[in-house]
C-alpha cells in the first residue's frame, strides 16, 4: 500500500510500505477514504516530537471502511463505515473509566497513538488497535467530509475550549485564533447559548470565516485588540476567554480580555514557557484551564452534525488527492497565504 511516511524532521514521502494487518484480536483494517492534515504533523515535521521516528506513517485522522476484523471484536464488521478519531482509548484503564482516554495507560499513556507511537491515517489503509471502544460508525446522511473534521479539530475546539472553558447561556466570549481549532470552538460555543462571540485574529480571511461559523464579532489584532474588546462587553471583559493559537503572546492576550470570575481555556499547543501576570490574576478570580482532547464528544457532535446543527464541511477549503499529499501540506503549511482552513485528502 502507498502512505506518508516521516524520514526525519523537513523530510516525507508517499511510498510504498507494508499492508496494515491484524496484528492483535482488538484490531480492525480500515482502508481509508478520506483523510486530512493537523497542526500536529507540522510540528512532527519540524522535529519537535522525538517519539516520532524515521519510518513512521503520519496522520492521526480518518473516515473510511472496515476490511478486516480481528477475532475479538464484537461492535463492527467488514463492510461497516466508520470515523477514526485521534485518540485511541482501551475503556478499561484508569483514566479511561474517568473520562480522560487522552491519558490512556494500556496504549502508553496517551491516547494520540496514530503518526506517533504506531502507524497512522496518511495512507491507504490503518490498522486500528480497541477498535470496539475507539471507532464511531458514521451515521447516513453524514458525509466523510463532515465526519473527518470530528476526529480531531471540532473536539478539541468543543472540549479543551467551550466545554472546559464552562461556557454557559448568556456569555460573552473571545476566541484568540481563528484557525482550524479556533474556529471549532466557535462553531460550538452556539450550543451552550452565548450571546456574544468575538473572534481575534491578525487575517482578515479567517476573521470572515469566523463570521460565518457563527460570531458575532470580528476584531483584528492590532494595539487597540484589548480595549475593543472590551468595549464590546460594556468594560466588563469576556467571561470566557479560549486560546487557540499556542504562542505566550496569545495566551497573555487572553488573560487580559477576561472579567473577574471568568475562565481562560488554553487549547492552543505551546512549545515554549509562558509567564503570566500572576500578580494581578490572582485578585480576579480568574480560572486557568488546559489538556488535551479526549474526543469523547464525538458521539453529541455526530448527532449535531446529521442534524445539521453543526455544519461541519464548511472546515474544509480545499481538496486533494492522496498522490497530492505533499502538494496538500505545502499549502497547509502555508494556510494564511493560500487562505485554507483544512485540506480534505481522498484517494482520488
Amino acid at each position: 500500500m502507498k502512505a506518508l511516511v516521516y524520514h526525519g524532521p523537513d523530510s516525507k514521502s508517499w511510498e510504498d510500505v507494508p499492508d496494515a494487518t491484524i496484528q492483535d484480536p482488538t484490531d480492525v483494517v480500515v482502508k481509508v477514504e478520506t483523510t486530512t492534515i493537523c497542526g500536529t504533523d507540522l510540528h512532527i515535521l519540524q522535529g519537535d516530537v522525538p517519539a516520532v521516528t524515521d519510518g513512521r506513517i503520519l496522520g492521526h485522522e480518518a473516515v473510511g471502511t472496515i476490511t478486516a476484523v480481528g477475532d475479538a471484536v464484537r461492535g463492527f464488521s467488514v463492510g461497516d463505515r466508520v470515523l477514526v478519531p485521534a485518540v485511541t482509548k482501551c475503556g478499561r484503564c484508569e483514566y479511561c473509566q474517568r473520562g480522560m482516554p487522552s491519558h490512556c495507560q494500556t496504549v502508553g499513556g496517551i491516547g494520540w497513538i496514530f503518526g506517533h507511537l504506531i502507524d497512522g491515517t496518511q495512507a491507504e489503509y490503518v490498522r486500528v488497535p480497541y477498535a470496539d471502544t475507539s471507532l464511531y460508525e458514521v451515521p447516513e446522511g453524514v458525509s466523510d467530509e463532515q465526519a473527518i473534521f470530528l476526529a480531531d479539530s471540532l473536539p478539541t475546539g468543543y472540549e479543551v475550549g467551550v466545554l472546559a472553558g464552562r461556557v454557559r447561556p448568556g456569555n460573552t466570549v473571545a476566541v484568540v485564533g481563528a484557525g482550524a481549532v479556533g474556529l471549532s470552538a466557535v462553531l460550538t460555543t452556539g450550543l451552550w447559548g452565548a450571546s456574544k462571540v468575538i473572534a481575534i485574529d491578525s487575517n482578515k480571511f479567517r476573521l470572515e470565516k469566523a463570521l460565518e461559523f457563527g460570531a458575532t464579532d470580528a476584531v483584528e489584532v492590532g494595539p487597540g485588540t484589548v480595549g475593543d474588546v472590551t468595549a464590546l462587553t460594556d468594560g466588563l471583559g469576556v467571561d470566557v476567554a479560549i486560546e487557540a493559537v499556542g504562542y505566550p503572546e496569545t495566551l497573555l492576550t487572553a488573560a487580559s480580555l477576561v472579567r473577574p470570575g471568568g475562565t481562560i481555556a488554553n487549547v492552543g499547543v505551546h512549545g515554549t514557557p509562558v509567564e503570566l501576570p500572576m500578580q494581578d490574576m490572582w485578585i480576579s478570580n480568574v480560572t486557568l484551564t488546559m489538556g488535551l482532547v479526549d474526543t469523547v464528544s464525538i458521539p453529541t457532535l455526530l448527532k449535531m452534525v446529521a442534524s445539521g446543527r453543526i455544519p461541519a464541511e464548511k472546515m474544509g477549503t480545499h481538496s486533494f488527492t492522496f498522490d497530492q499529499m505533499n502538494e496538500a501540506y505545502d499549502v497547509f503549511a502555508n494556510a494564511a497565504a493560500n487562505q485554507a482552513l483544512k485540506v480534505v485528502i481522498t484517494p482520488g
